[in-house]
Parts: structure tokens; C-alpha cells; sequence
């Protein structure tokens, strides 16, 4: 087949038969044009193929643009650098939930909603004591947010637009309160409750290392940390959890269990777990004299090694990211003064050695946003089996939006991928005593 386009129309010419069809070219704001196929079966009798859907958009969408060949990212217009250098998450929550920035009158009864939904029914709790001690708490993470239909039924009729805005507050709020849970079950400690007096990421920072005989203050440079670092995982497009999320949603699933696929999806290591395997990685190297030794392997193509933490499918620049999150990571170091932990030093000369290196240079194999938040959460204190946790809790919020982007959407119909079949034509039924 051959295509050409004259504008408005794109024409596939089918080289079999010399039959013509044109299919309308959509225009967005931003970013490249697209074909819209969704009448090429009806036309042609033909599927495109598209594997990881790298060349396919499934949806229309005013959340999130992406460029990666020059390094943007901006949720409703609003670049992730401004944003994290002069909002907060919440702000940010609410900008891409409702498309605009609040006002004071709408930022405080925000903040209201979601402070006064941080508290977990009182029966949760007994629903953790189900898992094991050594459960993985992103096992734990993704089973309580299935959980939450089970005790929240009346926000879960997503035709109703007050139980669809109250599971909305719901979600947000009660993530950063199961992450703590999570981790404080894991390492065998009493849970702690969220108070209504500190920010979101101050109420965090609470929960995970506070204990009933003994408050522990929350340091503000930690807890602008880690703010920045929500806001800058708050969301990114339509990506493998992003779209799980959607897909979940298009059959009109309740929004908990929408949120616990796309909490799923996160935790492979190619996604959400990647700023886990960065830490394993500098394990791995060990030492600052082993860093040549790795470097060289990562550059031969015919060694599995590679550098985690480097590079990003979507960004062939630097990971906008990055940049904010370098800033963070020396404030971080720098007020904890943990410059002397072996694997941060080293993390850190891995990072000067790449920056230098030509190779890396020229294949743009810049430090991304998982290198440098694994290094803060490990500053702080947060283990690594946390790390994809707190990835999750960020990108609710992206995940809620979607999900209420997608079900507002008269067109959305449920989602139904097609496939290239190669198996067997038919076959006849042999008796077992016979084969």
C-alpha cells in the first residue's frame, strides 16, 4: 500500500486491486497531524499495525503535550517548569483536573476536600493485616485501591456527577495515606493517622516516619521536595498506566478499580519501577572505580547491561524533568547532609562522568527523572521498594483527569484492539486415544 497526502485528506492506495480511499487528516493545538482510521475496516477490509501503539493515537485529549524531540512538557498549556517551580500539587491537581489554575476561593475549598478525605474507613485497616509482613507494598498499594469500592459505594455510579467528583477527591486524597500505610505495615510499625494541619506532602512525609510515642517534625526543604516531585509525575500523556487506566474505563468500570489497573501497569520495571532499578543498578557498579568498566559496557550493544536512569523513549532531549529535579536533589543533599553515602557519591559521579562522555552525548542519553528521584528518596529515607509507590500516588491525579476527560466523552466507546493473527486456520478434533 502507498499513502499521500493532499491536506485535509490522506489517500491509501491499495497496490492489490489500485483501489483509492481518503481518510480525514485531524489537527490538533500541537503536535503532529493524525489519520483518522476509524473507518479503514469498513472501507478497505484491512487493521493497521501498530505494536506498542507507537504511531497511534487512541484519544483526543487537552491534559497533557508532550514533545520529546524538544524536550516540552506542559499540562493545559503550562510548562512542567513553571509549575514546579512556582505551584504546588494540589494546584496542580486541580489544574488539570478542571483545565484552569484556581482562584483563592477555589484553591481553599480544594484543599478542603481533599484534606478532609485523607482519613481511610476505619475498616481498611483490618483489609491490610490480610497481607503478609514481607508483601511488596506495591502488592498492598494496588489491592487497596481496588478495596476502595468496597467501602466507599456511594462514589462509584459513574453517571452521576457528584459520586464521580466525590470519588475524585477520594482518590487523591487517600493515596498518599495507603502508600504510608503500606510502607509502616511492611517494616511492622503502627499506622499513623493524617492530620488536617500540614500540606499534602508535609501529611505524607508524616504518616511514612512519624510514630505514636514520638513526632517527627517535617523538615520544609523534604516536603518542597517533595512536592516538586509529585508535580513533576503528576502526568505524561497517554503512557502504558495512563492507558490501562483509560482502556479499564471505556467498559464503565468504577474509577477505584480504573486507578488500581492503571497502579498495575506501573509497577513493571520498564515503567513505574524504573527509578527502582536505577538504585540497583548503582548496587550492581558498587564502586567509583567500577564506573569506567560499566560505562564501557553499556556501550557495547552486545552487552545486556545498560545505564538505567539515562535516556527516554519519549524524550530524544533532556528530560524537562530532569533539570527541575537536579535542582531538588543538590537541596536535598545538601540540607540532610548525606553527601558521604557511598551510593549517592556515586550516583553522583555516574552522573558527571555521562554528562561528559561524547557517546552519550551524542545519542542524548541524559540523566532522566527516574535517576534523580531515586537518588532524593533515598536521601530521605524512603527504601526502595517504596519507590514505584510513590510514583503511583503522584500520578493519580493524571490518572483521575484521564478518567474524567474520557467518561465525559461522547464518543468514548469501549476499547477493543485488533490483532495480526498467525495461528492455526482450522483444525479437526482428534480423540485423546487416537493422537
Amino acid at each position: 500500500m502507498s499513502k499521500k497526502g493532499n491536506g485535509d485528506t490522506a489517500t491509501i492506495i491499495d497496490n492489490r486491486t489500485g483501489e483509492k480511499h481518503d481518510f480525514p487528516i485531524l489537527t490538533g493545538s500541537a503536535g503532529p497531524d493524525v489519520i483518522d482510521v476509524r473507518k479503514l475496516y469498513a472501507q478497505t477490509g484491512l487493521f493497521t499495525y501498530d505494536p506498542g501503539f507507537k504511531s497511534t493515537a487512541s484519544c483526543d485529549s487537552t491534559i497533557t503535550f508532550i514533545d520529546g524531540e524538544k524536550g516540552i512538557l506542559r499540562h493545559r498549556g503550562y510548562a512542567i517548569e513553571e509549575l514546579a517551580e512556582k505551584s504546588n500539587f494540589l494546584e496542580v491537581c486541580y489544574l488539570l483536573l478542571y483545565g484552569d489554575l484556581p482562584n483563592s476561593e477555589q484553591m481553599n475549598e480544594f484543599d478542603g476536600y481533599i484534606t478532609y478525605h485523607t482519613l481511610l474507613h476505619e475498616q481498611m485497616y483490618n483489609f491490610f493485616k490480610g497481607f503478609r509482613r514481607d508483601s511488596h507494598p506495591m502488592a498492598i498499594m494496588c489491592g487497596a485501591a481496588g478495596a476502595l469500592s468496597a467501602f466507599y459505594h456511594d462514589s462509584t455510579d459513574i453517571n452521576d456527577p457528584r459520586c464521580c467528583e466525590v470519588a475524585t477527591h477520594r482518590l487523591i486524597a487517600k493515596m498518599p495515606t495507603i502508600a504510608s500505610v503500606s510502607y509502616k505495615y511492611s517494616v511492622g510499625q503502627p499506622f499513623v493517622y493524617p492530620r488536617n494541619d500540614l500540606s499534602y506532602s508535609e501529611n505524607f512525609l508524616h504518616m511514612m516516619f512519624s510514630t505514636p510515642c514520638e513526632e517527627n517534625g517535617v523538615n520544609p526543604v523534604l516536603a518542597r521536595a517533595m512536592d516538586r516531585l509529585l508535580i513533576l509525575h503528576a502526568d505524561h500523556e497517554q503512557n502504558a498506566s495512563t492507558s490501562s487506566v483509560r482502556l479499564a474505563s471505556s467498559s464503565d468500570a468504577n474509577p477505584f478499580a480504573c486507578i488500581a489497573a492503571g497502579i498495575a501497569s506501573l509497577w513493571g520495571p520498564a515503567h513505574g519501577g524504573a527509578n527502582e532499578a536505577v538504585l540497583n543498578m548503582l548496587l550492581e557498579i558498587g564502586t567509583k572505580d567500577r564506573i569506567p568498566e560499566f560505562i564501557k559496557r553499556a556501550k557495547d550493544r552486545n552487552d545486556p547491561f545498560r545505564l538505567m536512569g539515562f535516556g527516554h523513549r519519549v524524550y530524544k532531549n533532556y528530560d524537562p524533568r530532569a533539570k527541575v529535579l537536579k535542582e531538588s536533589c543538590d537541596e536535598v543533599l545538601d540540607e540532610l547532609g548525606v553527601k558521604n553515602d557511598p551510593l549517592l557519591g556515586l550516583a553522583m559521579e555516574l552522573e558527571r562522568i555521562a554528562l561528559k562522555d561524547d557517546y552519550f552525548i551524542e545519542k542524548k542519553l541524559f540523566p532522566n527523572v527516574d535517576f534523580y528521584s531515586g537518588i532524593i528518596y533515598r536521601a530521605m529515607g524512603i527504601p526502595v521498594s517504596m519507590f514505584t509507590v510513590m510514583f503511583a500516588m503522584a500520578r493519580t491525579a493524571g490518572w483521575v483527569a484521564q478518567w474524567k476527560e474520557m467518561i465525559a466523552d461522547p464518543t468514548t466507546t469501549i476499547g477493543r484492539p485488533r490483532q495480526l493473527y498467525k495461528g492455526e486456520v482450522q483444525r479437526t478434533y482428534t480423540p485423546i486415544g487416537k493422537r
